[in-house]
This record gives C-alpha cells, sequence and structure tokens, in this order.
C-alpha cells in the first residue's frame, strides 16, 4: 500500500500540477510526451511518431515549449526536442503504465 499524501504539500502546487495535466491533455501532446521520453527526437521523427501534419506538431510543440515541458536544439537545418522535466517523464511513463502500453525507462 501506497504512502498518504500529504495534502498540504499538494495544495500548495495544485496549480501547477493541473497546468501541466491541461498541457497533457490534447492527445497530440501527450503523443509527443510519451515519444520524448525514448530520447531527444527531431521534428521528422516526431511527425512520424504521433501522425500529426507539422503545421499542428509545430503549434503543440511551441506550447509545450512555452509551458517550459521541452527544449529545442538547432543542429544545421534540423530541430530536436528534448523533455526537461524529469517529473513530466515519470508522469507519461506511469500513464502508459496504467493504459496497457510498456514505458521505456
Amino acid at each position: 500500500m501506497t504512502k498518504p499524501t500529504d495534502i498540504t504539500k499538494l495544495q500548495n502546487r495544485a496549480d501547477e500540477v493541473a497546468a501541466l495535466l491541461k498541457t497533457l491533455s490534447h492527445s497530440n501532446r501527450l503523443l509527443i510526451a510519451c515519444a520524448l521520453t525514448e530520447g531527444e527526437m527531431s521534428v521528422g521523427e516526431l511527425e512520424a511518431f504521433t501522425g500529426a501534419e507539422q503545421p499542428h506538431l509545430s503549434r503543440d510543440l511551441s506550447r509545450m515549449r512555452h509551458e517550459g515541458l521541452v527544449k529545442a536544439r538547432r543542429q544545421s537545418k534540423n530541430v530536436f526536442y528534448r523533455l526537461i522535466d524529469d517529473r513530466l517523464e515519470r508522469l507519461v511513463g506511469a500513464l502508459c503504465d496504467a493504459f496497457g502500453a510498456p514505458a521505456k525507462n
């Protein structure tokens, strides 16, 4: 059995957690986060993984950058993204476990 949650700690950060869950509430952004748990990926790799068209992918990546979840790195003509918050990686892993897709470690 798990240890009871200290509700006081959660109360102090509930808005932050709610904002993160709101960002992940869109299926494309959730798929992007899932893909990036594997490590850094280019926009083309993310496009292939998610099946999202480039304009939609760019919009979602921009939102995730704005929210401080991903970081971009440019190399020549390619842009690579990676997760910058290990809590997001753990959360996405838990979602994968809960819904049957094995999380990668």
